[in-house]
């Protein structure tokens, strides 16, 4: 098999030290750290970080950078079909304070429009010139039961809720790298946690997760979580109006389908799907030969060099 972008490549910082980690985790809850949250009882536990200059731009505005803050911790919910809670921040404090003023006023707002308190956390001051660091834990209550990434079984559906690609072409948009819809600008900046519909899944998949890294390399940490390979159709990817705007040939949905940021939800099903806020998108299926295999109407599609965003060393 080709090798592929996680594969090929040397292990990194961020492997290296998940690995380590996992060494110390043995409790129930943290489920191997092979999850994107940790499970108490009834009660679903994530924390995200975001930085400036690797999650969003220096010139991107306050407010949507704390939108962006609650929206892909409540992400991280969202696949767990969890109810949210409250949520805990980690501020890294810069000495424009306008922009900490703006930050607060616009987290504020997140909070309120997406129903959820902030109940505490905490601040420290950053050194002059340090990149703006900001994270958060959200914490939620399950609703019923909790989907990991390792359900999946061969021959169950592969499945996205939500959109690929529109928050990568907004970040080049953004970043003036091409002309384009502001809608796009829009899902790159403030993403929509896909609550709703995750409450709905939960107790329908077999494994599920949300994509933030891309979604070709989510789904093969699905896969691979899960014990299996996974067979996509790059045609059946579902792209928004905008999006195609702007390309839809082979070129454009490989892109599309390595650029994350979607905060899409993606699971595996055996079963047909009832009872659900919005239609999803069958784009594949788990299958039993290891590894990521790409298809559309003209036949085999071959692997990018990168299948997503990887934290590397």
């Amino acid at each position: 098999m080709r090798k592929n972008g996680i594969e090929a490549k040397a292990m990194t910082l961020e492997t290296d030290l998940l690995a380590a980690l996992r060494g110390i985790a043995p409790h129930p809850a943290a489920r191997g750290l092979m999850d994107d949250a940790a499970v108490l009882g009834d009660l679903v536990l994530t924390h995200d970080m975001i930085v400036e200059g690797v999650h969003f731009l220096p010139t991107d505005p306050p407010a949507d950078i704390a939108w962006k803050l609650v929206a892909v911790n409540l992400s991280d919910l969202a696949a767990k079909g969890a109810v949210p809670l409250g949520v805990l921040t980690g501020t890294g404090l810069t000495q424009d304070s306008s922009w900490n003023a703006a930050f607060v006023e616009g987290l504020g707002a997140a909070l309120a429009a997406l129903n959820v308190p902030l109940l505490g956390g905490d601040t420290v001051a950053m050194p002059a010139g340090a990149p703006r660091t900001l994270g958060l834990t959200a914490i939620g209550r399950a609703t019923g039961p909790v989907p990991s990434r390792s359900g999946g079984d061969v021959g169950d559906g592969l499945y996205v809720a939500g959109t690929i690609g529109d928050a990568g072409l907004g970040l080049a948009i953004a970043m003036g790298r091409m002309a384009g819809p502001s809608d796009l600008v829009t899902a790159y900046r403030r993403p929509r946690p896909l609550l709703d519909m995750g409450q709905a899944l939960a107790g329908q998949v077999t494994a599920m997760m949300d994509v933030s890294d891309g979604l070709l390399i989510d789904a093969l940490r699905l896969a691979e979580a899960s014990g299996a390979g996974v067979a996509i159709d790059l045609d059946a990817i579902p792209m928004s109006d905008a999006a195609r705007s702007l390309g839809e040939d082979r070129a454009a949905r490989l892109r599309a389908a390595t650029a994350g940021d979607d905060y899409a939800l993606l699971f595996t099903s055996a079963l047909p799907l009832r009872h659900l806020p919005q239609r999803p998108h069958r784009i594949g299926q788990l299958v039993r030969q290891p590894g990521l295999h790409l298809h559309d109407s003209t036949g085999p599609v071959p692997l990018p060099d990168q299948l997503g965003w990887l934290h590397q060393g």
